[in-house]
C-alpha cells in the first residue's frame, strides 16, 4: 500500500499503458491544463460531478468527464481569497521547467475557471464582497457576483500526461473542491448545443460504468484512495507521464 492508500499503483498504470490509443500524429509539447472535482461528501457515500461531451467534439467525443481545459494568461491576472498551502505549491512545482507559485497558483484558478464556464456553477465565496479588479472573460462574472475564488479550498489531486504523438497533449493538473464551495450558479450552460450535454452527480462505483477516459478511471480510483486515507492534502500527489513506451506512476 502506498502513502495515499492505494493498493493498485501497478496496476493503475499497466491500465494506462495497455489502452488502445492512436498515435499518428506529430508530437508536440504538453499544454499546462487544470481539471476540478467537485467533490459531494454530504451522503454515505461521496458523488463526483461528471459532464458528458458533445458527440461532435474530436477530442474524447461522448465521453463522461470532469470540467477543464488549458490554462489561459487571465488565470495569472484574477485575485483570489486564500493561498495555495506550501505543501500543494511544493507539489505542484516539483518536475517542471521554471516553477513558480505563479504558474501553481494559475493552474488552480484555471480549474475554477473552466468549472464555471462549462457547468454554471460558480465556485469561491461571498464573504470578502467583489473581487477588486477590472477583468474581461469568465472572470468578470466573478466580480460581478460579488464572488472570489477560494484557493486555500482547492486540493491537489493528481497529474497526469497525455503521451506522445496524440491529436492533443495536455499536462493535467486533477484538483478537487467540495460541492459546499459552490457560490452561485448559472442555467443554461450544459445542454445539447454546448461543450457538456449532460451534467451528473454520480457516487464512484457508479461513475465507473460510466464511458471514461481511461485516465479518467485512473483518478477516480486515485481520488477513493485518497478519501480514504482522510482526503488530507498533506498526502502525496500521483503523477503519470509515460517512460520509454510504458507509464510510470510517481509521488510528488
Amino acid at each position: 500500500m502506498d502513502e495515499t492508500g492505494s493498493t493498485g499503483g501497478a496496476a493503475l498504470t499497466e491500465r494506462l499503458t495497455k489502452a488502445e490509443r492512436e498515435r499518428r500524429w506529430p508530437n508536440v509539447r504538453p499544454k499546462d491544463a487544470a481539471t476540478l472535482i467537485v467533490i459531494d461528501r454530504d451522503g454515505a457515500r461521496p458523488r463526483v460531478l461528471m459532464g458528458k461531451r458533445h458527440e461532435s467534439h474530436k477530442f474524447m467525443p461522448g465521453k463522461f468527464v470532469f470540467p477543464g481545459g488549458r490554462i489561459d494568461p487571465s488565470d495569472r491576472r484574477m485575485v483570489a481569497a486564500g493561498m495555495l498551502d506550501d505543501r500543494t505549491d511544493a507539489a505542484l512545482s516539483k518536475r517542471v521547467q521554471r516553477p513558480s507559485s505563479a504558474r501553481a497558483r494559475a493552474l488552480a484558478l484555471a480549474g475554477i475557471r473552466e468549472t464555471w464556464e462549462e457547468t454554471g456553477l460558480m465556485l469561491g465565496s461571498t464573504d470578502y464582497g467583489a473581487p477588486e479588479i477590472e477583468i474581461e472573460g469568465p472572470w468578470a462574472d466573478f466580480v460581478a457576483a460579488g464572488v472570489y475564488p477560494e484557493l486555500d479550498r482547492v486540493q491537489f489531486v493528481a497529474r497526469a500526461i497525455t503521451p506522445p504523438r496524440r491529436p492533443k497533449r495536455f499536462d493535467t493538473r486533477f484538483f478537487a473542491i467540495d460541492r459546499e464551495d459552490i457560490a452561485a450558479e448559472r442555467e443554461g450552460v450544459v445542454g445539447p448545443a454546448s461543450e457538456l450535454v449532460e451534467l451528473v452527480w454520480v457516487e464512484l462505483a457508479a461513475a465507473r460504468d460510466l464511458d471514461l477516459p481511461t485516465i479518467t478511471t485512473v483518478v477516480l480510483d486515485e481520488l477513493e484512495a485518497r478519501l480514504a486515507a482522510g482526503f488530507d492534502p498533506m498526502l502525496p500527489v500521483p503523477f503519470y507521464h509515460e517512460r520509454h513506451g510504458a507509464f510510470v506512476r510517481e509521488l510528488l
